[in-house]
């Protein structure tokens, strides 16, 4: 699956090559020892060299013949660099999901979206008063006590990263959104964004992804309480997608109505909703994702939706393989 996903991507694989300096790691090869990474858990790139330079496997997945020198850490970082330059993550997505397509694995009609926090590569005491960015960083520093906001104070080492929670009681964290769109037949991803962290930040990202559906036929989407408002009720509706979101009556009213809850198909959907948390629990467990070594929305973007490339393949194997 891995190889014919390449194929697709080989002509756009011609403009990574370095044209000065030394000769640069084939494309080709970079994906792999990524996809290695993401889907053995592997860290950091320096352990990920280690393990290539003694494990056959790896290196016959990569492309690396047995006496072959593995790259230095710091070459295939700077290679690597190249890459999350250019769309090739969102590229090979989609040649992934191409696959799937072709073998019936989708479902065009019904959908799931959730959304979870994506801890920053930064520390707190980065997150300092606006203003204050070129003073030293003091580690005996204590905020106990102290009020701080995004509205106040930013990062100094990922200034697009934003203090958000969890919950109620939950401790706060520098942070980015990651939201995926779930097809209800087999649980694969079929988009995925990160944004930085808002108020409204999941509904306005779910209406994105919803936006982003081919076609202009009629799709339900489900979600849990959280996008129980009227801001993505009303817009998924405009979308012509029938919003079936598990309804919030907690000291409230809740936006979904008789008009949705009595159709079959809405209890069909609450009951497929869980399938999006086994993605996202994947992605950020074994997937690397929980606080990705990476900074800026740009740049996490990119191996959130790699890491969710990996899911795809790994779920398309358990369901093509003999039972």
């Amino acid at each position: 699956m891995v190889d014919a996903a390449l194929v697709e991507l080989s002509e756009g694989f011609e403009a990574l090559y370095a044209t000065c300096g030394r000769p640069s790691i084939p494309p080709e090869r970079l994906l792999r020892a990524l996809l290695v990474q993401v889907l053995f858990s592997v860290r950091s790139e320096r352990q990920l060299m280690e393990q290539l330079d003694y494990n056959l496997l790896f290196r016959w997945f990569v492309g690396l013949g047995i006496d072959d020198r593995v790259w230095d850490a710091t070459t295939f970082t700077k290679n690597r660099d190249r890459l999350l330059e250019g769309d090739v993550a969102q590229a090979f997505f989609a040649a992934v999901l191409g696959q799937a397509q072709k073998k019936s694995l989708l479902s065009e009609e019904h959908f799931t979206v959730d959304g979870t926090l994506i801890d920053a590569w930064a520390s707190h005491k980065s997150f300092r008063p606006k203003g204050e960015d070129e003073k030293p960083l003091d580690d005996g520093q204590d905020f106990r006590g102290q009020r701080r906001s995004n509205e106040t104070h930013r990062s100094t080492t990922d200034s697009e990263s934003r203090l958000a929670r969890k919950g109620p009681g939950k401790e706060a964290k520098l942070s980015y959104r990651g939201n995926i769109l779930v097809e209800n037949r087999n649980g694969m991803i079929v988009d995925t964004q990160v944004d930085i962290v808002t108020g409204d930040g999941e509904t306005v990202a779910a209406l994105a992804l919803l936006e982003q559906l081919p076609g202009n036929h009629r799709v339900t989407v489900g979600a849990d309480k959280g996008y129980d408002n009227r801001s993505f009720v009303e817009g998924a509706r405009d979308l012509r997608a029938t919003p079936h979101v598990a309804q919030n009556t907690t000291h409230r009213k809740s936006q979904i109505d008789g008009r949705t809850t009595r159709h079959s198909g809405y209890e069909v959907s609450l009951a497929k909703r869980p399938r999006v948390e086994a993605p996202l629990g994947w992605l950020k467990q074994y997937g690397l994702q929980r606080r990705p070594m990476y900074r800026g929305v740009q740049r996490i973007g990119w191996a959130f939706t790699f890491a969710a490339a990996a899911f795809n393949l790994l779920r398309m194997s358990n369901l093509m393989t003999p039972t």
